[in-house]
């Protein structure tokens, strides 16, 4: 059974590209000419505005034209007035690093847009990290003792996010309300279960006001608290789960449109399904067999039939198992996906563009992350593996970038880093 503070490294595995990329730097400059490097038109602008972004993309393949061990690739956007267009390419080397830069310049009547790329290719494995804009320093707020997991929702109707922490060392929940400017009001805190371990919001009893739910790991139990309207909360009702839950989720799982809780126990090979009987009151729990001592659990649909699945992360000694919904409320017995030991987090998204859920598993004691692909029908495809930093505890799958693809994010509990699989 996983501990909280239990990890170990191993060996990792297979690196997929990684890419780093620095802050954007925005400058604008007045000026009257713009000229090409290699051709004498001259681009008459009015006050341009220039953005430069410098991108290093760091990859495998090695350089064609080049040993350089440096890549850099710069773009500049500069909007203007002119009536003029210029296509021009330049090609600049030195002797310890080679770049390549292609311009291209398009004006018309009302706006010009210049962009100069520079691209070489490198073998360096340093991390992404992606930066479009500053933040201000921390702001921090106390809540109670070890808040072990956070979820965020507008739980009292104002249009603004507040924050949820389950404590799981003062066996509470905090809720900070938003005062609408992203600064929080003092923690509220409210009683829960015995070590609540992870933490959903959701409505569950049909009002159109987020709830609370929590997994609490040390009293087998899960406790809902419903919103009184005004972003406080009823004290909680508990219902009895397996040993240990670990991990909770919150979907309609029988489609009538009320929200079921799942409950994953890293005590037992089980998870749960609690059916809400229409009112935020819920059935005693069902129970199914999923892989040894299951730490995480998802719900989503894996083969397109408009019912919610369940996906769970099983610790040891090492699965991913997929409970199809038979449409009721009811599953089918679990199909087990092999993966290096100790998965501690499972996410799921469409990673590749095809419209299909897809899992990504972290493995705390591997360095490592896996992507099963969906092939449409609830099954997956083989495992692709890779690498990431010291104890992954935790696991999103999201565009970072805004290419439209959905990029992984890790936090690793032993680097103090967060990884970033950028999707191709």
């Amino acid at each position: 059974m996983p501990n909280r503070e239990k990890n170990g490294d191993t060996s990792s595995t297979t690196t997929k590209k990684s890419i780093t990329q620095t802050a954007t730097i925005i400058e604008t400059e007045m000026s009257t000419t713009t000229k090409s490097s290699s051709s004498s038109t001259t681009l008459p602008t009015t006050t341009p505005s220039t953005i430069t972004i410098t991108t290093t993309i760091a990859t495998s393949t090695p350089s064609s034209s080049s040993s350089s061990s440096t890549s850099r690739t710069s773009t500049t956007l500069s909007t203007a007035t002119s009536t003029a267009s210029t296509t021009s390419t330049t090609t600049t080397s030195t002797s310890s690093t080679p770049t390549t830069s292609t311009i291209l310049s398009t004006t018309t009547s009302t706006t010009s847009t210049s962009s100069t790329t520079s691209t070489t290719t490198s073998s360096s494995t340093t991390s992404f990290a992606a930066c479009n804009s500053t933040f201000f320093n921390r702001t921090i707020y106390a809540v109670g003792l070890q808040p072990f997991a956070v979820a965020v929702a507008d739980v009292n109707s104002d249009n603004q996010l507040d924050i949820v922490t389950a404590n799981s060392g003062s066996n509470t929940i905090s809720v900070l309300l938003n005062t609408g400017n992203g600064t929080f009001s003092p923690q509220t805190a409210y009683s829960v279960g015995v070590q609540p371990a992870s933490v959903a919001v959701a409505d569950v009893n049909n009002d159109n006001k987020p709830d609370i739910v929590t997994a609490n790991s040390d009293s087998n139990s899960s406790s809902v608290l419903l919103n009184t309207g005004n972003g406080t909360f009823s004290p909680r009702t508990t219902y009895a789960v397996g040993s240990g839950p670990r991990s909770v989720a919150v979907a309609d799982m029988n489609g009538d449109n009320q929200s079921d809780i799942v409950t994953a126990h890293s005590g037992s090979k089980t998870i749960n399904v609690l059916i809400n009987t229409g009112n935020g009151t819920f059935s005693r729990q069902v129970t199914y067999s999923v892989g040894a001592d299951p730490v995480a659990v998802a719900v989503v649909d894996v083969n397109n039939d408009n019912k919610s699945d369940i996906v769970t992360a099983d610790w040891n000694p090492g699965s991913v198992s997929i409970l199809l919904n038979a449409g009721n409320g009811t599953f089918s017995p679990k199909i087990t996906y092999a993966v290096p030991a100790n998965p501690y987090a499972v996410a799921v998204g469409d990673v590749n563009n095809d419209s299909r859920s897809d899992i990504v598993i972290v493995h705390v004691n591997a360095k490592s992350a896996s992507i099963l692909v969906s092939r449409g029908n609830g099954t997956f495809s083989p495992r692709t593996t890779y690498a990431v930093g010291s104890g992954p505890r935790s696991v999103a799958v999201a565009d970072v970038n805004s290419d439209n693809k959905p990029d992984i994010v890790v936090a690793n509990y032993n680097d103090n880093t967060v990884s970033i699989l950028q999707q191709c």
